[in-house]
């Protein structure tokens, strides 16, 4: 699939714009040297640690975005899925302003977060609902509930996904291909030092799009009690389920007696009003969820059953969080859903999520690029791959990481920002117009006429 690309060629182009983005946000180069006297890398997360150093972004409004530098860009990378609702909308702004004035915190109920659960309980057909701050607590909380109605400690997971940067799922994240072991019987490999070994015995993970690989283990190992997956894997550009594999997975841990937990972190308001459970169909017994959900606001939340979170009512699940709930965020969820993210709102995500996708593959095609686009509504990449990406497996085999970060370098460099990383490559917004869908696109077509050069 794909023609012969040259290396170096790839590296004399890597080379040269890494320079031409270096030269575009040279104060930005020089304020991250300030930065790391109080940060660690100059940055408040590891993710925004980038080549050829950390762009700073000063202000956003709509589809656009500005940097210290005054560079303005259409944004995709939209604070990594959480903007699908653009910058600054002023209708998110004016509720949070008005929720502001009365108060930012109190640490005590209030009535937008019960209206808030209620539409995440109906567009996720699970009836129960509890606030946090954070896709990493949502997780953490998910696999606290299912272990204790379980009352079984092993946990299974997709073999190269992230699901926040707590211990228990800080396994197999992103492994060497060289200490994965084999496809058979995958080996947890931890993310970071500080996981403790227990952990790490106690976190099995299986290959994502393999349902015989699931039942296999479940059977092997009745010490799992738990699973949680993501239903569209997204820490490795995007990819989709096949056709009956979740459906699979929701009998096969079933059967098994397992709690199956749906990551719907990136997923939950970004490709549908009700996420993959709506596109797929397939309801688990715990959802997690943050991100786009808060409207640009620290959000997490988790949805379960009735008897799971009764749990938490019963007093034999600790569930709790000084800011759980907060007014600001309640505030801006509930205008999110109700007024924002409403069916027009789908509907335009979908189409710009297909014109982005058509136009970058018409690319490939016509330059014969070892790539494809894949996506859903507004999540979506171009994947550097001479084969199918079905799993982390076959793309640490095929995926071209030096193709990937050229191609997002092109793109920085000509006025489109984009998340730092093959963890994935554009989430859309309501605001993004189809001129700005048709800009990136005829980025994405300089880079591969540049490539493809003999």
């Amino acid at each position: 699939m794909g023609t012969n690309i040259n290396p170096d060629r790839v590296a004399d182009l890597t080379k040269s714009m890494e320079e031409a983005l270096r030269l575009r946000t040279k104060t930005s180069g020089e304020f991250v040297e300030e930065a790391k006297q109080v940060l660690p890398s100059g940055v408040a997360s590891s993710f925004q640690d980038q080549l050829p150093h950390p762009v700073y972004i000063v202000e956003g409004s709509g589809s656009r975005v500005v940097d210290l530098d005054g560079n303005n860009y259409a944004d995709f990378h939209n604070g990594f899925g959480v903007m699908v609702v653009g910058h600054a909308h002023p209708t998110i702004a004016a509720a949070i302003a008005d929720a502001a004035s009365k108060g930012t915190h109190f640490a005590a109920p209030n009535e937008s977060s019960v209206r808030v659960a209620r539409e995440l309980s109906r567009r996720f057909r699970l009836p129960k609902v509890r606030f946090s701050n954070s896709g990493t607590e949502a997780t953490l909380d998910a696999v606290r509930l299912a272990r204790a109605f379980t009352g079984k400690d092993a946990l299974l997971k997709i073999e190269g996904s992230y699901h926040g940067h707590h211990d228990a799922v800080m396994v197999s994240v992103h492994p060497d291909p060289t200490k994965i072991g084999p496809r058979a019987q995958p080996v947890s490999v931890p993310q970071s030092a500080g996981i403790p070994q227990s952990l790490l015995d106690m976190t099995v993970v299986v290959p994502f799009n393999d349902p015989d690989a699931l039942d296999s283990t479940l059977a092997a190992n009745k010490d799992i009690g738990s699973m949680i997956i993501e239903p569209i894997m997204l820490n490795i550009g995007v990819v989709p389920p096949d056709d009956g594999y979740l459906q699979a997975v929701r009998e096969i841990t079933r059967k098994h007696g397992v709690m199956l937990i749906f990551d719907e972190v990136k997923t939950g308001a970004t490709v549908a009003a009700g996420g993959a459970v709506e596109i797929y169909g397939v309801v688990p017994d715990l959802v997690a969820l943050a991100k786009a959900t808060g409207g640009g606001t620290p959000i997490g939340a988790v949805l379960g059953t009735e008897e799971i979170m009764a749990q938490i009512a019963e007093g034999t699940v600790a569930q709790m969080g000084t800011f759980n709930g907060n007014p600001l965020s309640m505030a801006a969820a509930e205008a999110t859903l109700t007024q924002v993210l409403d069916e027009a709102a789908y509907r335009r995500l979908d189409e710009i999520g297909k014109r982005i996708l058509d136009g970058c593959q018409d690319v490939c095609d016509r330059y014969n690029l070892p790539a494809y686009a894949v996506g859903v509504s507004s999540k979506g990449c171009v994947m550097f791959a001479d084969e199918q990406v079905v799993d982390y497996r076959s793309y640490a085999e095929h995926f071209n990481e030096s193709l990937n970060y050229l191609g997002w370098l092109y793109h920085m460099v000509n006025g489109v920002y984009m998340t730092p990383g093959a963890d994935e490559q554009w989430t859309l917004s309501v605001t993004h117009s189809d001129e700005e869908i048709d800009h990136y696109v005829a980025v994405f077509e300089e880079f591969a006429k540049d490539v493809t050069q003999a």
